[in-house]
């Protein structure tokens, strides 16, 4: 358990940082400390050659090393990008599976947080610690502050609301009515590159998250098209849509709450929320966790 003075360790194990982003994360450092955490930063942080701060074995060795660190008691990942999924063969995950600690990133880190949960059962946090940096960062510290040191929710309490209804009320997540199960998913391209290995979770019953950064209507289409193909919509108890933030910038037509709604049928619950996805004012979510708590 993460508490006051807790030492947590800060990993890329997608894409490392340019050299020009080592102010930030000087940054990033002053904050955590000022709110209590001892942040370590891995040897492999940032980009050698193109986007490789080392190699795949590498990145995952940096990982595992504090998971098997008894002074390590989070593990945050501050990267993005596309070369996550190249760690998942390096893991142990019955290491990971006795650890008692809690992986954090987003986006590419989607693969990471779900192979978790399919070979172990242990529920990750889809949220970008670099939040606490940006034009919300705030909002991002006292969240991130009253969750991670103080076990509060408040990184956690989302609105939403349910797009098969003509309210268009937003409410808190205090009650999710019928559309229950454990939440898997994340990224949407980046949960699909799981597809059809060992690491895929199974669909059944659960909540499929999904949420996007770059692609609009054509690219959602052929994932939305996989998704299908993978029996994935007659499986899911329901399906939570974060943000689509290129889709949302260009007001894209249509939106991806049609283009899903198509897919998915008139009866699968499908709920929508702003604060799930790749703003700098997102909150975060449990992967491989009831929905709601």
């Amino acid at each position: 358990m993460i508490t006051t003075g807790s030492k947590i360790g800060i990993v890329c194990c997608s894409n490392g940082q340019k050299k020009e982003y080592s102010e930030k994360l000087r940054r990033l450092e002053e904050i955590l400390r000022s709110i209590g955490l001892q942040p370590v930063f891995s040897d492999y942080i940032y980009a050698k050659e193109d986007v490789f701060s080392g190699t795949a074995k590498e990145r995952a060795w940096s990982l595992m090393e504090f998971y098997q660190d008894d002074e390590i008691k989070g593990i945050f990942d501050i990267s993005g990008g596309d070369i996550a999924n190249g760690i998942l063969p390096y893991l142990d995950y019955d290491v990971i599976a006795d650890s008692g600690k809690t992986f954090w990133g987003y986006s590419d880190l989607t693969t990471v947080l779900n192979a978790i949960y399919a070979k172990t059962g242990k529920a990750s946090v889809l949220y970008q610690i670099r939040n606490v940096l940006y034009d919300h960062g705030a909002q991002q510290i006292e969240d991130f502050r009253n969750t991670v040191i103080n076990h509060t929710d408040d990184l956690f309490r989302i609105d939403y609301r349910f797009i098969s209804s003509d309210s268009v009320t937003w409410r808190e997540n205090t009650d999710w009515g019928a559309m229950q199960g454990i939440v898997v998913g994340g990224n949407i391209r980046c949960f699909l590159k799981l597809a059809g290995t060992e690491y895929m979770p199974d669909l059944t019953d659960k909540i499929l998250l999904l949420e996007g950064y770059t692609g609009t209507a054509a690219k959602m289409e052929t994932y939305l098209c996989q998704l299908e193909q993978l029996g994935a919509f007659r499986k899911v108890a329901g399906i939570l849509l974060g943000t689509f933030t290129e889709m949302q910038e260009k007001n894209v037509v249509p939106p991806m709450e049609t283009l899903i709604r198509k897919f998915a049928g008139k009866d699968l619950p499908i709920a929508v929320t702003k604060q799930i996805g790749h703003g700098t004012d997102a909150k975060g979510i449990w992967i491989g966790r009831e929905l709601g708590q």
